[in-house]
C-alpha cells in the first residue's frame, strides 16, 4: 500500500512584492497599539527582536510623520491621535462619526451629561467623539482616550454583541486586577456581566474602574448587524447614581438605535 506525503500549500505569489522594512514599521505600530502607555526604544527592541538601530529609525520616522510622540524625560514612545484618521477612513470615511455627532448632541442635552462615541482597537476601545456636558462639574476626556475593556461600559456594550470567534479571543486578554470594590474579578463574572447586557441591550459602569464617575452604554450596530461602536454617556457618580444609571442606560439604547439605523441596521435585529 502506497502513502503519498502531505500536500505543501503553495506560497502565496505575492510575497515576492513584501516590503521588509514596511512589514517591520506596522509590526510596531501594533506593539505600540497593545501599550497603550507606551515603549522604550528597548522594550519596543525587545518586543520586536530587530536591531535597536532599525528600530530606533522606525520609531523616529513615525514621531517625524506624527504618528507616535516621544516623551522626553521617560524616553517612551506612543502613538498620537493621528491614527484616528485612519481609522474613521476604515470605518467608512468620516460617516461613523458624521451622523453620530448631531445624536450626541441631542443625547447630552437629553441626559444632562457628557456623550461620548467609541470604538474597540485592539485589546481596548478608543474615544472616537464627544460632546461635553453642560454641567461645570463633568467628565471630559481627549479624543483617541483609551479604555479597558474590563471596567467600561462602551467595551462591555460592543463585547456582549460580537460573535464568539472575536470575543473570545479579547476576553482571554483581559487582566482582573481590582480598580475598585466594584470591579469584576473573573472571567466566569464578565461572561455573565455580557449575558446580562446582551439580554437588556445596554450596559452601566457604576464605578468599576473609578468611584468618582458613572456611565451607561449601548452598542451601534452597522448594515451587517456587526457591532461598530458604542454610544455612551459618562458623568460624576453624585449625579448618575443607582437610582438614575438603569433610565441613562435606557436613554442611550434608544439614541444608539437611531444611529444604528442611519447606518442601515434594521433596529429589529437586536431588540
Amino acid at each position: 500500500m502506497s502513502t503519498r506525503a502531505p500536500r505543501k500549500s503553495r506560497p502565496d505569489p505575492r510575497e515576492r512584492y513584501r516590503v521588509p522594512i514596511l512589514d517591520r514599521t506596522l509590526d510596531l505600530l501594533e506593539i505600540l497599539a497593545d501599550h497603550p502607555g507606551g515603549l522604550t526604544l528597548t522594550g519596543m527592541t525587545e518586543a520586536l527582536g530587530l536591531p535597536k538601530n532599525t528600530v530606533f529609525r522606525i520609531a523616529t520616522t513615525l514621531v517625524l510623520r506624527g504618528y507616535a510622540e516621544r516623551d522626553e524625560p521617560s524616553k517612551i514612545y506612543r502613538l498620537t491621535r493621528r491614527l484616528l484618521r485612519l481609522g474613521h477612513q476604515a470605518l467608512g470615511g468620516e460617516g461613523l462619526v458624521r451622523l453620530a455627532a448631531p445624536i450626541l448632541t441631542a443625547l447630552r442635552d437629553a441626559t444632562g451629561e457628557t456623550a461620548l462615541l467609541g470604538t474597540l482597537s485592539g485589546q481596548q476601545g478608543i474615544v472616537l467623539d464627544q460632546v461635553a456636558s453642560l454641567h461645570p462639574v463633568k467628565v471630559v476626556v481627549e479624543l483617541g482616550h483609551a479604555f479597558p475593556l474590563l471596567t467600561a461600559a462602551p467595551a462591555k456594550a460592543m463585547l456582549a454583541f460580537l460573535p464568539p470567534e472575536k470575543r473570545d479571543p479579547l476576553l482571554e486578554s483581559i487582566q482582573f486586577e481590582r480598580k475598585t470594590r466594584r470591579t469584576i474579578r473573573s472571567l466566569p463574572a464578565y461572561r455573565r456581566e455580557l449575558a446580562e447586557v446582551a439580554k437588556r441591550g445596554f450596559s452601566v459602569d457604576r464605578g468599576e474602574e473609578s468611584e468618582t464617575y458613572a456611565c451607561a452604554a449601548a452598542p451601534v450596530f452597522d448594515h451587517r448587524g456587526e457591532t461598530v461602536a458604542s454610544l455612551w454617556v459618562s458623568g460624576p457618580s453624585d449625579r448618575v447614581s443607582e437610582d438614575r444609571i438603569v433610565a441613562l442606560g435606557l436613554q442611550v439604547k434608544e439614541m444608539a438605535g437611531v444611529l444604528s439605523h442611519r447606518l442601515g441596521h434594521s433596529m429589529s435585529r437586536h431588540r
